[in-house]
């Protein structure tokens, strides 16, 4: 059993329809499509600057707003602390040696503004003074979440409804209803861990999303085989869960139970943490009975909602 897992004493009764699962080899997937915000360049009540001042807040290599340091070359240039390294110290606009020149005025200037959150069009509607923003917006609640799907790099972001159909139609993920499973992953040859395929299914169960993982990764020198389960929401919806996950065969069984992780934790975050259900090859192989040349793992597990 993993760390931080307890045993449930019962017996968890499965889903009655069986999915198999052939684990093949990765391939990586591109999918660029992202339903990112641009940053509001609004004055407070959304009402738009008619001074300019938004626009000199604007660093002319990134576009973003600059926070300090804001730098400036001598003839009053400005751009952020970022991309004063990317252009190796030259000013883009007239070619002088920037140097290290703190531009304070406008520092100064930016103290006194009040903006909204880059996010206003998809929900959240607070104003921030312009140093407060930033911070806000790592936490803000409408912050558009990123594909949960592993084992490809996909760039997709947007809310939770937005991914639940991109996942499906893009990814073509298995979508089940019920908060009970029972799922036999297959794969032919379990000597090859490196590069196995990220599985993954989506759950709907009491009108929430769950993705539950399966894949294959060497932990250290051993290969291992690991079950998790993520919820489409935020940590503080999540806490509201719990899950448990089953495996075994020929009288001995390993369980595995705890709190459903966010998507807002990455897949390869809450992987390296082991927070799930980890089973080693060799006793995975046991559980599959025949001749252990073949991987045929039973998962069974449920999805309850705590009091």
């Amino acid at each position: 059993m993993a760390p931080g897992g307890s045993a449930c004493k019962e017996v968890v009764e499965s889903h009655p329809s069986v999915a198999d699962y052939d684990i093949a080899t990765a391939k990586s997937e591109s999918n660029t499509t992202t339903m990112k915000s641009p940053v509001s360049l609004l004055g407070k009540h959304g009402i738009h600057s008619n001074n300019g001042v938004y626009e000199l807040l604007e660093c002319p290599v990134c576009t973003n707003l600059m926070y300090p340091p804001i730098h400036q070359c001598p003839n009053g240039h400005t751009l952020c602390s970022n991309c004063k390294i990317r252009v190796h110290n030259c000013c883009p606009t007239c070619c002088y040696d920037l140097g290290n020149i703190r531009c304070l005025a406008l520092e100064k200037v930016a103290e006194s503004l009040e903006l909204p959150c880059k996010y206003q069009n998809l929900g959240c509607h607070d104003i921030f003074p312009y140093y407060s923003k930033l911070k806000h917006e790592q936490h803000c609640r409408f912050c558009p979440y990123n594909c949960p799907y592993a084992g490809s790099e996909c760039s997709v972001t947007g809310d939770i409804s937005t991914l639940v159909a991109h996942l499906k139609d893009d990814h073509k993920v298995d979508m089940h209803d019920g908060c009970t499973f029972n799922h036999r992953y297959v794969k032919s040859n379990p000597h090859e861990v490196e590069n196995a395929t990220w599985m993954l299914t989506v759950f709907n169960c009491f009108g929430k999303q769950f993705c539950l993982h399966f894949e294959a990764f060497q932990f250290g020198m051993a290969p291992v085989y690991m079950a998790f389960l993520r919820f489409m929401g935020d940590d503080n919806e999540a806490k509201k869960f719990s899950y448990s996950l089953e495996v075994g065969a020929n009288g001995r069984r390993l369980i595995w139970q705890g709190i459903p992780r966010s998507i807002r934790d990455s897949h390869r975050k809450v992987r390296d943490s082991q927070d799930g259900l980890i089973i080693q090859r060799n006793l995975a192989l046991y559980f599959s009975g025949g001749d252990r040349q073949e991987l045929k793992l039973r998962v069974t597990g449920r999805i309850w909602k705590e009091e």
